[in-house]
């Protein structure tokens, strides 16, 4: 697993598939290479201050780690941008949700709409 760096692969992420929960929101996209997944996490200001702000980036670096080589995809970029709800959520209630949104990204059945967001197909 790698870090995102460039804004351009932010953007880049932020186009693909988008997955909300109470804590953060999941977007990912499929890269042309097959290299290992990159991670990136963005936490805006209207979260808090500076200390609030780490603390929930902390928490979802956190996530990913302990989750790393079982959800995350070779050949993939995934941002998680935070909210100010990570803050006082339960380390379990996050990770539960972090489960689900993975799970919904890498379904077959489901297809992004024009939006970003995932539907069920009929």
């Amino acid at each position: 697993m790698q870090h995102l760096r460039k804004r351009a692969d932010f953007l880049a992420a932020a186009g693909g598939v988008k997955v909300p929960s109470a804590g953060f929101v999941v977007q990912a996209r499929e890269r042309s290479d097959p290299g290992p997944a990159r991670v990136g996490f963005t936490v805006s200001r209207k979260v808090g201050n500076a200390v609030e702000r780490n603390r929930v980036r902390r928490r979802l670096r956190a996530l990913v780690r302990l989750n790393a080589e079982r959800a995350l995809r070779p050949g993939h970029d995934y941002v998680l941008v935070g909210r100010r709800a990570a803050l006082s959520a339960r380390f379990s209630d996050l990770a539960a949700d972090y489960g689900r949104a993975l799970s919904r990204i890498h379904s077959k059945r489901r297809e992004p709409t024009s939006q970003g967001r995932l539907t069920r197909d009929p």
